[in-house]
């Protein structure tokens, strides 16, 4: 490529040696010069676009120089002998012997000259410049990412629609360039993607890893004392804000308001703690109805209702508490307390007198139905589930089968519930029933 613009050079230099005088010398080796450049910039950059823009300044430049040789050579000729092989109509500007039209030209020409020297220096810059543009760019975009961040749909999105606009018809250059350009945007991004999914994972992972520390800690302190499980019903409340659309953090909720109903010294606080409760529990069973939790201690909120109910009430919340127990079975049915609960309620009930099953039928239309054998079946239930389930169970047992008669199996019932330890403050009534039944036993 040297050899061939060399050549071109002499071309041009002898062509204007033939047709421009000793006054255009400058011009002539300033368009040499020029033309010489672009050859040099084409050969060190390999790029067609610098060549061209130069080879085209060049090509002016020599325009200019041969016009002006071609003013030099009218002006010797003198201003009259000019104009008498011109029209004698033409208007005369810039002094004798210039027409109109070639005075603009000439002006045009010499501004013309002007910016392509311009020009030319423009291209100079271009060029040092080009081996630092890459890494130029790389630093722009890694700045405005981290000031402009997209979610990873949308960088999917613009990586995209930057590489359908890559595959159209560009030159080799162009895609070699923006190749480079490429793999440090899609570098970029996916270091940003991988940041933003982990960001979103622990975002996620952080309110789940709190609420099941907050459940441990809850399911800790009610094995404890009576202050821990007002502490437990506090720790709830506070962030019931949070967790509050939760169902197993609802649940636990619903228990501490019956926990502390139990612990509780006057009336005034068991009634207010269980009407709490029991709107909790409704808000449970309607959060999710798949909770068989939700369901089992809403019902026991109800039983503790009907301590302070009025009879109508009462019969009432006997059947709310008996649907909902049988939903917890239906969820759950390997659950020993769901069982034993219904027990206790078949047992309540086959006890009621013939005017409680009067009023209950003529409020709700029809009584509730259960027997002793009913209740029986419950509480073997939860033996089968879950052996030596709790003093209680052993102590209705025994009252099962002293009712049916089956005084030889109360008996042991009785000696099994007399074996545990007392605990709780079921455990505690148990005992006070244990007390009443092995004297009539004969234990």
């Amino acid at each position: 490529m040297a050899t061939h613009c060399r050549s071109t050079v002499d071309v041009i230099t002898l062509v204007l040696s033939k047709h421009l005088n000793p006054s255009a010398a400058s011009i002539q080796a300033h368009c040499t010069d020029t033309l010489v450049e672009a050859c040099r910039m084409a050969q060190g950059d390999s790029k067609a676009l610098v060549l061209g823009a130069l080879a085209g300044v060049a090509g002016i430049g020599l325009a200019v120089a041969f016009y002006q040789g071609f003013r030099s050579r009218r002006s010797a000729s003198g201003p009259w002998d000019y104009l008498n092989g011109q029209a004698t109509g033409e208007m005369m500007v810039n002094g004798p012997g210039l027409p109109r039209g070639q005075a603009e030209v000439l002006q045009r020409l010499e501004a013309l000259l002007q910016c392509v020297s311009e020009l030319k220096e423009e291209m100079k810059s271009l060029k040092n410049a080009l081996p630092t543009l890459q890494d130029h760019v790389r630093e722009e975009l890694r700045g405005s990412s981290s000031l402009h961040r997209t979610t990873p749909t949308r960088r999917k999105r613009a990586a995209g629609a930057i590489a359908a606009a890559r595959a159209g018809a560009r030159s080799s250059e162009e895609a070699e360039s923006e190749g480079g350009y490429m793999t440090a945007l899609t570098d970029s991004e996916e270091e940003e993607e991988q940041s933003d999914a982990e960001e979103e994972d622990d975002v996620e992972e952080q309110p789940a890893d709190k609420l099941c520390v907050l459940l441990e800690r809850i399911d800790s302190l009610r094995q404890g004392s009576d202050s821990d499980k007002r502490e437990c019903l506090n720790l709830l409340l506070e962030q019931r804000e949070e967790f509050g659309q939760n169902s197993t953090f609802l649940w636990r909720l619903i228990r501490a308001y019956c926990d502390v109903h139990d612990i509780s010294s006057t009336l005034e606080e068991k009634k207010t703690t269980a009407e709490t409760g029991k709107r909790a529990g409704e808000e449970a069973v309607g959060l999710n109805p798949a909770c068989a939790e939700s369901h089992q201690w809403y019902a026991i909120m109800c039983g503790i209702m009907a301590e302070y109910e009025t009879v109508q009430n009462k019969i009432k919340n006997g059947y709310i508490f008996k649907d909902h127990l049988d939903k917890a079975i239906g969820l759950k049915p390997q659950d020993p307390l769901s069982y034993y609960l219904l027990g206790r309620w078949c047992y309540a009930v086959a006890q009621l007198s013939w005017i409680e099953r009067k009023v209950a039928a003529t409020l709700f239309g029809e009584p509730p139905s259960a027997t002793v054998e009913d209740a029986l079946s419950n509480f073997l239930k939860v033996e089968e589930i879950q052996p030596g389930y709790s003093k209680s169970n052993y102590a209705f047992l025994a009252k099962c089968y002293k009712d049916l008669g089956r005084r030889d199996k109360a008996r042991k019932m009785c000696e099994a519930a007399s074996s545990m330890n007392t605990v709780t403050k079921e455990d505690q009534e148990a005992q006070k029933e244990l007390e009443l039944l092995c004297p009539a036993l004969g234990v």
